[in-house]
């Protein structure tokens, strides 16, 4: 046997404990070369939502790939010190420094080439599949063919390559074989006895109650303030919680000799606190990792709900202004009227003039409607309709959070007109489009309005189309979007001589971006997710050998299947569902706060991506209990 065969035997003979961080390898590899593959496909190439889908892409791309950096340094690392025993072997039959060096590299290499071969195999086999779901995405007409490009190929083999290189050369020094008695003794070594900090554990519980304070008070005010405040809090209290405050509460539970003494609890506690221990930067990482992968992907997930706004952003979907000076207003009426008939799409056109006068108190700019164009605009939309006395007007509140309204219930004097009248309430309404009305917007009575504006400044036409199913009204007005004299930003200006708001294709933009966004966090999530799962995997499994002779010993005096299972399940369970619970928490957090910058809730949508992760870790945690199970069986019988 040469060395190489040597290095190959390795691998193969460790495999069980190498395959989670192989498939999380491969599974990176394979999601990084499938993006490669939509970045160079020859059918994107222009389009405003598919320029974004290849900028979303391309940051994934770096995502995925420091993050499969620092996952593959640490799980290298930690493959190393569970090897300590096999290496003085090694040692004790005449091997050097530099030979075990040039193994663990050809080891590395065999991995990570093999990772590379298999992840590259993987996303040919789901890249057209891939692709097809990329097209729907972007809102491609037709389907992107199957088309692998060079250079994918060459960029994912490289890239991997090279990173698994730098990784092998690295991790080959990690191991000290200064003393070959320590390298034998290392599995066998007894642990010491865990111990904890009181005052790093109260500071652990005050730093997380304090983040998840600061996370539930947040408001649109406060949340760009706190963000960074409450992250470092929950990443300090995090890992002091698992190093300090978790042994910390086993320790309290074994003074409670009733609880602790009562059956299988004994060895079920007491192994517990090891384990906590041992692992606490292995569940550290966990929680971490997996927060961001639910945040990432329940934030995006939130946004599937904007329809609401939307939906209360005005009642009449489609808002045309037009200046006094506007040419082309008649021909931009006539082709939305148009677009409405080729859609076959039901509609009531209302219109009315909106003139600008100025608050001879504030010197602020006032629009003022009268109150039969109100009411016709409230009675297309099956509002309520106003009424109102001879000398007085309502404020219309366009928007919820104009936090000044009481202001603007008073006595309002018009400077060009020379006129007064009380302003005694407001009303709500989404009826007229906020923004493009502005936000000093008062009805005023017929006859106010004919007779006495002698000096109207800036009047403005206002055209609504009212339709049931606003949605379908994405492409109506199309050639409006194209004109040069007028703007798309949702606000009227003196310079511009008109402008247009669609709901219908602001939505459709929205979800476009939305479903592209959704479309790149979803894999990357998913990276994070596997990655965080074959840390529970790898931990497990290198305590095997160790959990066989303990679990041995207590056999011999008496222990039955029953009570093995009773051991075995509390401590898997608490292995894989502790760092995974305590992300939800943090998440469920975070998207409190994330709930501020919303007008409409998100909890269905984040709901769905913490059930859908927990289901996920729940049928992996049978997967691995089962095997977990029969290995340890089989060394007791």
């Amino acid at each position: 046997m040469n060395f190489r065969q040597l290095a190959f035997k390795n691998v193969t003979r460790n495999k069980r404990t190498y395959a989670a961080y192989f498939f999380s390898s491969a599974f990176s590899v394979s999601i990084f070369f499938l993006y490669a593959m939509f970045i160079f496909h020859p059918d994107i190439t222009e389009g405003v939502t598919k320029e974004m889908a290849k900028k979303g892409v391309t940051a994934a791309e770096y995502i995925i790939y420091v993050f499969s950096f620092f996952f593959v340094l640490y799980s290298v690392s930690a493959f190393l010190k569970s090897r300590k025993r096999e290496f003085g072997i090694f040692i004790m039959h005449g091997m050097s420094k530099n030979q075990l060096n040039r193994m663990i590299f050809l080891e590395n290499m065999i991995i990570g080439f093999a990772s590379i071969i298999t992840g590259i195999a993987a996303g040919l086999l789901l890249g057209k599949l891939y692709l097809m779901v990329g097209s729907n995405v972007i809102g491609m007409e037709e389907q992107l063919r199957f088309f692998v490009s060079w250079k994918a190929l060459a960029l994912t083999s490289v890239a991997f390559t090279v990173l698994f290189l730098v990784i092998s050369i690295f991790t080959s020094f990690f191991v000290r074989t200064n003393k070959l008695l320590h390298l034998f003794q290392a599995s066998s070594k007894p642990k010491k006895e865990p111990k904890s900090s009181i005052i790093l554990s109260l500071l652990s519980a005050g730093l997380l109650i304090g983040s998840y304070y600061l996370a539930w008070t947040a408001t649109m005010e406060t949340i760009g303030v706190r963000f960074f405040i409450v992250v470092l809090m929950t990443i300090v209290g995090t890992y002091f919680f698992y190093t300090q405050l978790s042994v910390f509460i086993l320790k309290l539970l074994k003074k409670n000799k009733r609880f602790y003494w009562n059956s299988t609890k004994l060895i079920t506690i007491s192994d517990l606190a090891y384990r906590m221990k041992d692992n606490a930067r292995m569940f550290f990482m966990v929680t971490i990792v997996s927060t961001v992968a639910f945040c990432a992907v329940g934030s995006l997930a939130a946004m599937g709900g904007s329809k609401k706004i939307f939906e209360e952003k005005t009642e009449i979907p489609i808002v045309y202004q037009s200046a006094e000076n506007n040419h082309q207003e008649t021909k931009h009426i006539n082709a939305i009227e148009k677009d409405f008939k080729k859609l076959d799409l039901p509609y009531k056109k209302v219109e009315t003039v909106i003139v600008n006068q100025t608050d001879a108190k504030t010197n602020e700019p006032v629009e003022l409607i009268k109150l039969s164009a109100y009411n016709q605009f409230a009675k297309t939309t099956k509002q309520k309709e106003l009424s109102l006395e001879k000398d007085e007007g309502y404020y219309v509140n366009t928007v919820q959070y104009n936090i000044d309204y009481a202001e603007k219930i008073r006595t309002l004097t018009l400077k060009e007109s020379n006129i007064s009248f009380n302003v005694p309430k407001q009303v709500n309404t989404n009826i007229l489009s906020p923004g493009l009305v502005g936000y000093n917007l008062y009805v005023i009575p017929d006859e106010l309005y004919n007779n006495q504006i002698t000096k109207p400044v800036n009047s403005v036409k206002y055209y609504g189309f009212y339709t049931e199913d606003w949605v379908a009204t994405k492409d109506v007005g199309s050639i409006i979007y194209e004109s040069e004299n007028g703007i798309y930003t949702g606000s009227y200006s003196n310079e511009a001589q008109f402008s247009f708001l669609s709901n219908g294709y602001d939505y459709n933009f929205m979800m476009q971006a939305y479903r592209v966004s959704l479309f790149v966090a979803l894999l990357v999530g998913c990276v994070f997710f596997i990655a965080a799962g074959s840390f529970l995997y790898f931990r497990l499994y290198t305590d095997l050998d160790y959990d066989k002779r303990q679990y041995n010993t207590i056999a011999k005096v008496g222990l039955t299947n029953r009570e093995l299972n009773k051991i075995i399940t509390p401590q898997l369970g608490l292995l894989f569902f502790v760092p995974i619970l305590v992300a939800f928490i943090h998440s469920a957090f975070a998207f409190k706060a994330l709930q501020s910058m919303f007008d409409f809730s998100i909890v269905k949508e984040t709901g769905i991506v913490l059930l859908g992760f927990g289901a996920v870790q729940v049928v992996y945690f049978l997967l691995i209990r089962s095997r977990y199970l029969s290995h340890i069986k089989k060394a007791i019988m």
